[in-house]
């Protein structure tokens, strides 16, 4: 159910500004569910700015937002941006009275296009831009958003595009490890091994983990990477079976077949005895739970998004991508903030607010410099859930 958040004084409320995000799942449902009613950015462009294509617009309201997407760009990252502009005007549909007019503009999945999208919107008189979906197209609009003082709320999961008024939506590898890693601290786990893909998200979630356990006070005793093949695996898994009298916990973060683990069974390393750590992916993943039935991975908890998919499917006949929750919550929580944070709406303050907001995939905040932070649950590979989300945050973000 999404929520979001008020206001108290000239100032925002750290027990109400969370509770500002509604949709029309909290106004709808509210009787039923009981809820409350990648680097820094570069400063020059990335060439001529080339005008930009008509777009259409969702909703009637005052304040102009845009939402970029990479609507042309065909093949997987065409379909995403159908979806995800299903779900801004599903959000608009849904929220009681939004006093909001969404610029849907095209990017063309490029940063020229949407530097172009940018430009655009904000000459229409967008006051905040929502999008783009891909990194490339993220440092694009930035180039034009930034100058212009025009906040973004953008959905990839590159952490190296976010900056101070650039913020991500997105799930990040980086918030999935911490809360893995935080669990397992808080039940004894000290000594960690991690058996991690060869690839460029293997790279990024090595660098998270190390960071991770150095904060919680462990200690890595072993990384071994394995290449994306099935005989390069086993010989991988079979290197680190020597240290498996040394670890309590070893972290995975390639489970998508089962393969990984499977290898680390076959090399003699006790998946049961040692807590086995994985990544969101393995939501629904059979073989990974066959493979190793006791591990734990961070995630989101599903109810609010199993709602909102049955809305989703009644409003549009299909299901909807799984980031489509993204675009719901960002429109929502414009549309909220619209409605109670007068002329400061869209300042960094309350953007940056410490207590965060509330959606549909549960509780987010967006920290200074432009990451997100997600209360994710803990789940068992199977999906039950062994620790739930968290309520509210703690400590600045």
């Amino acid at each position: 159910m999404a929520e979001a958040a008020k206001r108290r004084g000239g100032t925002a409320n750290a027990t109400t500004l969370r509770g500002l995000l509604i949709g029309a799942a909290a106004l709808a449902l509210a009787a039923c569910s009981g809820a409350n009613v990648q680097g820094p950015i570069p400063t020059t462009g990335p060439g001529p700015v080339t005008a930009a294509p008509p777009g259409t617009t969702i909703g009637t309201g005052s304040v102009k937002v845009a939402l970029l997407l990479p609507l042309s760009a065909g093949g997987a990252a065409g379909n995403t941006a159908t979806v995800l502009r299903n779900a801004a005007e599903m959000a608009v549909a849904e929220f009681q009275g939004p006093d909001i007019t969404i610029l849907v503009k095209d990017d063309g999945g490029t940063a020229a296009g949407a530097q172009a999208a940018a430009q655009a919107a904000i000459q229409e008189g967008a006051e905040l831009i929502l999008g783009p979906l891909l990194a490339e197209a993220v440092r694009g609009a930035a180039t034009v958003a930034r100058p212009a003082g025009r906040p973004m709320i953008a959905y990839s999961t590159d952490t190296s595009v976010a900056t101070r008024g650039v913020y991500l939506m997105s799930f990040t590898p980086q918030n999935t490890v911490d809360r893995i890693v935080q669990h397992a601290a808080q039940a004894g786990k000290r000594s960690y091994a991690a058996f991690i893909p060869d690839s460029a998200f293997g790279q990024v979630v090595q660098g998270a983990f190390q960071e991770a356990v150095s904060r919680s006070g462990g200690r890595v005793v072993a990384i071994e990477k394995f290449p994306l093949d099935p005989n390069g695996v086993n010989a991988a898994a079979a290197r680190l079976s020597g240290i498996a009298g040394q670890i309590d916990a070893i972290f995975v973060p390639d489970p998508y077949d089962g393969a990984a683990i499977q290898a680390l069974s076959t090399a003699g390393i006790d998946t049961r005895s040692v807590q086995v750590l994985g990544v969101g992916p393995w939501v629904g993943n059979a073989a990974a739970a066959r493979a190793a039935p006791t591990a734990v991975y961070a995630a989101p908890d599903e109810a609010g998004f199993r709602s909102f998919s049955e809305r989703y499917r009644a409003r549009f006949g299909q299901d909807p991508a799984r980031i489509a929750s993204l675009t719901y919550d960002s429109v929502s929580l414009v549309a909220a903030l619209v409605r109670t944070q007068g002329s400061q709406r869209f300042s960094e303050t309350i953007l940056t607010n410490s207590s965060g907001f509330n959606g549909v995939d549960g509780l987010f905040r967006f920290r200074a410099d432009g990451t997100p932070q997600r209360g994710l649950a803990v789940l068992q590979a199977g999906g039950r859930v062994v620790s739930p989300a968290p309520r509210s945050f703690t400590g600045g973000s």
